[in-house]
């Protein structure tokens, strides 16, 4: 049964581990410079959660942490952000987490982003209502490349 609940100390080194892996880090594109660098990482989290305007959980399927959700202030909308561990890729786990994270978060508009070719992500936020509005190119460490990023809605 996948679930949501607060971020646990342990759960930050299941998140660095998750992270590491080089297809999952070409996927999401838009990543540390070094993703083996924890003291990089450790600070990254640190701000996550000491941020009182972020709302993040961690996803967990039959009591295993399998990844993170969250929304963040992006200017003046939120914005969605999701990292699942890629052994579990393709299990339903992304879809069922982001509609359990919708029920509870519900600040709308809220936005959310994707690498032009990360079909199956963006599949997923179309599926809840998710619309194109927009794409920007930006610099994207995993691909050492200017890359098509999609800006997405749900109203």
């Amino acid at each position: 049964m996948i679930k949501l609940r607060a971020v646990e100390p342990a759960d930050v080194d299941e998140f660095f581990s998750h992270q590491l892996d080089p297809s999952a880090n070409h996927m999401a594109a838009f990543t540390a410079k070094n993703p083996a660098d924890r003291g990089v990482f450790n600070h990254h989290w640190q701000n996550v959660l000491n941020d009182p305007k972020v709302t993040v959980r961690t996803i967990t399927t039959d009591d295993a942490v399998v990844g993170s959700i969250l929304a963040y202030q992006n200017e003046e909308t939120p914005e969605i952000s999701y990292w699942i561990d890629k052994a579990r890729w393709g299990q339903g786990i992304t879809t069922a987490a982001v509609g359990l994270f919708l029920e509870e978060f519900t600040e709308r508009p809220l936005r959310a982003r994707a690498v032009a070719d990360n079909v199956s992500s963006i599949r997923i936020l179309e599926r809840y209502g998710f619309e194109h509005i927009g794409e920007v190119q930006g610099f994207a460490n995993a691909r050492g490349a200017v890359v098509k990023e999609l800006v997405l809605e749900l109203k």
